[in-house]
């Protein structure tokens, strides 16, 4: 039983946006710190954009800042990615994590113990 599903992932063209979400399984109590990671072929998993328990407290990978918007709405466990104007090198595979522990927000993998299957995203130019 996957405790963190990803969802909405698919083609889109460059320019176009996308919402990706993440559902939290309701085995797992809470998370603190959520984030979503990304891996292209050939390529680490890199951090994309993390989120603080509350939401007040938000990071972003360079590459995606003005572009992606992370959000999370703990009454439904569901986290959010709206990626506006993507680009061809937004393609990968795009993981949601998560952390029990008292973590406020990170963009370090090792601070997340709870991770999705992962879900694709391909943009074409």
């Amino acid at each position: 039983q996957e405790q963190l599903v990803e969802s909405g992932g698919g083609l889109v063209q460059a320019g176009a946006s996308l919402n990706i979400s993440c559902v939290i399984d309701k085995s797992v109590l809470f998370l603190h710190a959520m984030g979503w990671f990304r891996q292209s072929p050939g390529k680490e998993r890199e951090f994309v954009a993390s989120i603080s328990s509350s939401g007040d407290m938000t990071e972003y990978e360079d590459s995606v800042k003005g572009r992606f918007t992370i959000s999370r709405d703990n009454r439904r466990r569901v986290m959010f990615l709206r990626m506006n104007s993507l680009r061809p090198e937004d393609t990968a595979v795009y993981y949601c994590a998560g952390t029990g522990r008292r973590v406020s927000s990170s963009a370090r993998q090792k601070d997340y113990e709870y991770w999705g299957q992962g879900i694709q995203v391909t943009v074409s130019s």
